[in-house]
C-alpha cells in the first residue's frame, strides 16, 4: 500500500506574514469560508444624521459624532479597509462604544460620539456608526507616518447661512474641501477657525455644513466661533478630545446652561494644538474671561509643551487681522491681555478666523513687533526668541467676506491700530494681508526645522462664491492671473534656536522586518512510503518525516509565532480514510528565532483521538524572543487500520502560520 501525502509541485514554497495569517496547503487546494458578516441590510429604522470624522487626543485615535433618531445603545465599527470583503464587516471588528444624549428641543434626537483608539500608521481604515441591523453607510480615512513632515490645512469661518442663501454656502464650502484636499491628499488635520454656521441651532444649516464627504475621511479639528457659541448644537456635533468644560471657560460661566464652551488640547506628531473658547472673554459675563484662558493655556504648556517640537494656539476672535473686527474692542484687549503670555511660553503660531480677509503678522513679541527691520511680505522669518506669528483666514465658504479697514491713528503698540512705517496702508502689526472676495484655505506644512504657511485661493470670482454671486461685494480677483490654487502670500517660520549650535539627526523608521517561513526542498511530495503491516495483523503502519520548514523572523516588534499544520483525509479515488490516524513529533532542526517545539501527537489509531485531523502545534516562539532563523520538522506516524483497502493515497497536509 503506497501513502503518498503530497505537497505540491516541485519548487521552493515561500510564505511571508508581516501581522496576521498566512496559510499554505501541502497537497490539494481547500476552499474556506470567509467567515464575513452579511451586509446591513437596506431598511434602517434608527436614523444616523451628520456624521463628522474629529481629531483624538493623538495621531493613534479619532473620534466620531452623530445625530441618531433613536435613543439606543450604538457604536462605532472599525476595520482595516484591506479586510473588507465586498464591503462586508468581518465577524471580529473591532468595536467601540458610544455615549450621548438628548438633544435640545430644537435640534431634536439624541447625539452620539465615541473615540477610535489603537490606531496603526500607514493603514486605511473603514468606518460605521450604529448599532446592529442599523447600520450607517461605510467610510474611509487613512493614517500616515506618525513621525515626521506632515501638512495640514486652516479653515476659516465656513458660516453657512451667513449668505442669506444657505445652498450656495453649502456648494462654496464644498468646492473650497475638494480642491484644498485634491491638491493636498495627503493633509492629515482639517484645523477650524470657527463659526461652522451662521446661527447656531439651525439645524438645516449644520447639515449643510456637515453635508461633504470629506468631512467624514480627515479629521476635523473644531473651534467655537461666534455664531456657534449660542446654542448645545456645536457640542452635540462636534466632539473634542481633552476638553475641560469647567465654568470659567463658559462666556456665562455655565456648562450646563444654553451654551457651547470649553478649551482642548491634543498632541499631533510633533505638534501641541491648544484651542480655546474666544466666546468667553470679560468677566462681566460669568465666564473666567481672558485670564482664564491665560491659566489654560500656561498650564497645558507647562505640563505637555516638552512633549512637542511647535506649539499652536487656535481660537476664533482674531487679535491681529486686517479687517473691520481689527478695531473691535475685545480685540484691543485681547491684544494686551494675550501677547506677552504666548511669547512667554514659547508658542510659535497662532491661528485665527472672524474677520473674513486673511493677513499675517510681523513676528510678535509681548505685543510689539519683535525685530523692526522685519520686512513686509518676508519669505523667511526668524522669530528670534518670544516671536510669535500669528494667521487669520479668509471666508472657505464665499458666504461673507469683510473688507481690509485703514489704520487709525490710535497708537503704534499695544491696543492701537496705528499704521505700518514700512507699508502705511497696513496696520503696524500685519506684514501680509489680502482680500479679493474669493475663497481661500491656509496650508501649513510643518517640517523639521521650519513651518511653511501659505495661503491659496480655493475659488476665483466665478461661482461658487456666494456672497459674489448675490451681489453683496464685488469681486476684485483676476483669474487669468490668480487662478484656483494660486498662492496670495506665503512665509518660512525658523524657529529660535538659541546662541548655541543646535544639532538635528532623523533617524529614519526602521525596515519593520518580517516574519516568514518557507518549506526546505524542491521535492514537494513527502513518501511515507509503502505502509507495513504488523504482526498484530490489525493495522499498517508507515513513518517519515515533513519537509523542514524554515522559520525567518526579524521584525522589531519580536512579536510572538507560531507554526501549526492539520490533514484532511487521505483520498483514493472514492476511497479513503481519516487525516486522525497520522500523528507526529515535532523538531527543532536548527536553533534561532525563539524558537520551540510543540508536543507530540499520537496517531487516532492509538488513543481513539483527533490525531492531525485538527489544527496542532509544530513549533512557537514567545513575545520578546530574539531574531533570527530556525528550522522546524516533525516525525510521522500514520497508523492505518486493516479493515481499509489496498490503494495508493494522498492527503492534504495544511501549514499555518500565525503572528502578531
Amino acid at each position: 500500500m503506497n501513502l503518498r501525502p503530497s505537497t505540491q509541485a516541485p519548487g521552493p514554497v515561500r510564505r511571508r506574514v508581516a501581522r496576521g495569517a498566512a496559510v499554505a496547503f501541502l497537497g490539494l487546494a481547500v476552499a474556506f469560508g470567509s467567515g464575513l458578516s452579511s451586509p446591513a441590510g437596506a431598511a434602517e429604522p434608527t436614523a444616523l444624521t451628520g456624521i463628522i470624522l474629529g481629531v483624538g487626543a493623538n495621531e493613534t485615535q479619532r473620534t466620531v459624532t452623530w445625530y441618531s433618531s433613536d435613543d439606543t445603545a450604538q457604536k462605532i465599527q472599525l476595520v482595516p479597509t484591506a479586510q473588507l470583503a465586498d464591503g462586508a464587516f468581518p465577524a471580529g471588528a473591532t468595536t467601540f462604544d458610544a455615549i450621548g444624549g438628548a438633544n435640545i428641543a430644537t435640534s431634536g434626537g439624541f447625539n452620539r460620539h465615541a473615540t477610535m483608539t489603537g490606531l496603526k500608521e500607514n493603514t486605511a481604515y473603514s468606518y460605521r456608526v450604529g448599532t446592529d441591523g442599523a447600520w450607517s453607510s461605510t467610510y474611509s480615512f487613512k493614517t500616515q507616518d506618525f513621525e515626521g513632515d506632515y501638512d495640514f490645512l486652516f479653515y476659516g469661518d465656513p458660516q453657512i447661512g451667513s449668505s442669506g442663501n444657505i445652498a450656495k454656502d453649502q456648494a462654496g464650502w464644498q468646492d473650497t474641501l475638494d480642491v484644498s484636499l485634491g491638491a493636498n491628499p495627503n493633509a492629515e488635520l482639517l484645523v477650524s477657525g470657527g463659526d461652522q454656521v451662521e446661527t447656531a441651532n439651525t439645524e438645516s444649516q449644520w447639515n449643510a455644513f456637515l453635508a461633504p464627504d470629506k468631512l467624514r475621511q480627515y479629521p476635523w479639528a473644531a473651534t467655537i466661533g461666534n455664531h456657534d457659541v449660542g446654542g448645545k448644537a456645536y457640542e452635540q456635533h462636534l466632539y473634542t478630545p481633552n476638553t475641560d468644560r469647567s465654568a470659567p471657560l463658559y462666556s456665562n460661566g455655565n456648562p450646563a446652561g444654553n451654551t457651547s464652551g470649553g478649551n482642548y488640547w491634543y498632541i499631533y506628531k510633533d505638534t501641541l494644538f491648544i484651542d480655546l473658547n474666544s466666546n468667553s472673554y470679560a468677566t462681566s459675563q460669568g465666564g473666567g474671561g481672558d485670564a482664564a484662558h491665560v491659566n489654560y493655556v500656561t498650564d497645558i504648556i507647562n505640563k505637555h509643551g516638552s512633549e512637542a517640537k511647535w506649539k499652536v494656539l487656535v481660537y476664533h476672535h482674531a487679535i491681529y487681522s486686517p479687517a473691520a473686527h481689527a478695531k473691535d474692542s475685545d480685540a484691543k484687549v485681547r491684544r494686551v491681555d494675550f501677547p506677552t503670555t504666548f511669547s512667554k511660553l514659547g508658542v510659535d503660531l497662532v491661528l485665527q478666523g472672524h474677520d473674513h480677509s486673511y493677513s499675517r503678522s510681523y513676528a510678535i513679541k509681548n505685543g510689539e513687533k519683535a525685530n523692526p527691520d522685519e520686512q513686509p511680505g518676508a519669505a523667511d522669518v526668524y522669530p528670534g526668541p518670544g516671536g510669535v506669528l500669528y494667521v487669520t483666514s479668509n471666508s472657505a465658504s464665499g458666504s461673507k467676506y469683510y473688507d481690509i479697514t485703514k489704520p487709525d491713528s490710535s497708537g503704534t503698540s499695544g491696543t492701537g491700530n496705528g499704521a505700518d512705517p514700512l507699508n502705511p496702508d497696513s496696520y503696524w502689526y500685519n506684514s501680509s494681508q489680502n482680500q479679493e472676495h474669493v475663497r481661500s484655505y491656509v496650508k501649513v506644512g510643518v517640517r523639521n526645522d521650519k513651518l511653511v504657511v501659505e495661503n491659496l485661493r480655493s475659488g476665483t470670482c466665478a461661482a461658487p462664491n456666494a456672497a459674489v454671486e448675490l451681489g453683496q461685494v464685488k469681486c476684485v480677483n483676476t483669474p487669468e492671473g490668480q487662478p484656483v490654487g494660486s498662492i496670495t502670500d506665503k512665509v518660512s517660520v525658523h524657529p529660535y534656536h538659541g546662541d548655541g549650535q543646535d544639532l538635528q539627526v532623523n533617524v529614519p523608521t526602521a525596515a519593520p522586518g518580517e516574519f516568514g517561513w518557507t518549506i526546505d526542498g524542491y521535492n514537494g511530495l513527502v513518501d511515507l512510503g509503502t505502509a507495513k503491516e504488523q504482526s498484530s495483523g490489525d493495522y499498517f503502519q508507515a513513518a517519515g518525516q515533513i519537509n523542514p520548514i524554515l522559520v525567518s523572523d526579524s521584525r522589531r516588534s519580536l512579536a510572538p509565532w507560531s507554526i501549526s499544520a492539520s490533514v484532511g483525509d487521505f483520498k483514493d479515488a472514492d476511497k479513503k480514510f481519516s487525516g486522525a490516524y497520522l500523528g507526529w513529533n515535532p523538531l527543532i532542526l536548527q536553533d534561532g528565532a525563539g524558537a520551540k517545539a510543540s508536543g507530540q501527537v499520537v496517531s487516532g489509531y492509538d488513543d481513539n483521538g483527533a490525531g492531525l485531523s485538527v489544527s496542532r502545534g509544530l513549533g512557537w516562539a514567545d513575545q520578546g524572543h530574539a531574531k533570527g532563523k530556525a528550522k522546524l520538522g516533525a516525525d510521522l506516524d500514520l497508523k492505518i487500520p486493516g479493515s481499509v483497502d489496498k490503494g495508493a493515497y494522498r492527503a492534504t497536509l495544511t501549514i499555518t502560520a500565525l503572528s502578531s
